[in-house]
């Protein structure tokens, strides 16, 4: 059953209201698949731009406090935290792990799924001059922890 729609079909934002606070967590990952040329400018911190890593660890915290501003039908919520990791795999590819967590009525997979998509846009943004070809692969929610549905982990 899809929860953002009503009994006629339309969409609407889930009621909360008489559901319990509970703690919740959510994590979530993407990759960015890039050139070993440009990985290994970000990791020697020659990036005209500045520390690559450190713009897009803000800019996932960011993203994740401002979900319900992008996603519709998302909650608003008061993250309690929001820990955007960023480490280069392999030669070719920066691996962003997103992790959220608040003591509320309604899960956090969003925040932790908004902020690593915008952490990995944002390493394409600063880096989009010299490796035009970078891809953002695997966005997926890893583990989900709290609320009604219990524990969630994804498989291999």
């Amino acid at each position: 059953m899809l929860t953002h729609l009503d009994a006629q079909g339309r969409a609407n934002m889930v009621d909360v209201t008489d559901k319990a606070v509970t703690s919740r967590e959510a994590t979530a990952e993407a990759r960015v698949r890039m050139r070993p040329e440009t990985l290994a400018m970000i990791q020697s911190g020659g990036h005209p731009k500045g520390d690559v890593f450190a713009v897009a660890r803000i800019a996932g915290i960011q993203a994740a406090k401002k979900t319900s501003d992008l996603i519709p039908l998302c909650h608003p919520l008061m993250l309690t935290s929001v820990k955007v990791e960023l480490a280069a795999e392999g030669d070719d590819c920066v691996h962003i792990v997103a992790r959220c967590k608040l003591a509320g009525q309604t899960g956090v997979e969003m925040e932790a799924l908004t902020a690593a998509s915008v952490a990995a846009l944002t390493i394409y943004d600063m880096c989009k001059a010299v490796d035009r070809g970078m891809t953002i692969e695997n966005v997926r929610l890893l583990e989900k922890l709290g609320g009604k549905s219990g524990h969630y982990q994804a498989g291999e």
